[in-house]
């Protein structure tokens, strides 16, 4: 059985969205760093920089980001070890890491995501298209939230209220994009998605992501929660399964 409550009413009372989102960018290239100010900054996000990724963990406990704009190459610790770190903090668990980077090999774009990454952006990119995209993440976040329920099923519990995931009373610590995955599969109980459609609704549309994306984070959320309730429909897709 599937309970859905309406936490709207709560979360307008009890919470205060920011007015201005704060963008970490990390990048050991400063020219880039200073174009990506320039144009965030006039746009009204408030920003900080990082050169490299032993700095950028350090500038985030501090600075406190909605977003982070990480490179993969950079001098002392790369973008992909940088997430990891990040993502293993419980401050950084919700927060946006995105990709900007010239590696467009496939391998580099699943072990990103594999880290929690939620968007993979390939050099080079205007200035208006990255800030675009941003917006798009950052929207979606807020909508997100506006739209906040409880799913119970069985002994999982899923709040969109405060993005957690509780099975059997135990607090389970998820990345944004697998909470999101997990959240839409469970509100659409036994009916199947494939990658493309999990793509679009959970990545969105001006996200450009490898279908393997999907099976990653499928992967993920399976060590988590009880594995019977994703199912795997060979050559069809995945779909949240609970008895009827």
């Amino acid at each position: 059985m599937v309970t859905l409550h309406s936490n709207l009413n709560n979360f307008m009372a009890n919470n205060n969205l920011p007015t201005t989102s704060k963008i970490l960018l990390v990048d050991d290239d400063a020219d880039i760093i200073e174009l990506l100010e320039y144009n965030l900054k006039k746009e009204g996000y408030e920003t900080a920089s990082a050169n490299d990724g032993v700095q950028a963990v350090e500038v985030a406990k501090t600075f406190k980001p909605d977003l982070i704009l990480l490179d993969v190459m950079m001098p002392r610790q790369d973008g992909i070890e940088t997430a990891r770190q990040l993502r293993q903090l419980p401050d950084f668990k919700d927060t946006y890491i995105l990709f900007l980077t010239a590696r467009a090999e496939e391998y580099t774009e699943v072990a990103a995501f594999d880290v929690g990454a939620d968007d993979y952006i390939v050099k080079p990119i205007k200035p208006r298209a990255l800030v675009s995209r941003i917006k798009a993440v950052l929207r979606r976040d807020v909508q997100q939230i506006e739209s906040d329920s409880v799913i119970e099923i069985g002994q999982l519990v899923i709040n969109r209220t405060n993005y957690s995931v509780n099975n059997n009373g135990v607090n389970l610590v998820m990345p944004k994009k697998e909470f999101e995955l997990l959240s839409f599969l469970a509100k659409h109980p036994n009916k199947v998605f494939n990658r493309d459609e999990l793509l679009e609704k959970v990545w969105g549309v001006d996200v450009y992501v490898v279908e393997r994306t999907v099976d990653v984070h499928i992967r993920k959320l399976r060590e988590k929660i009880p594995e019977h309730y994703i199912k795997t429909l060979k050559g069809v897709g995945y779909m949240f399964s609970i008895e009827e």
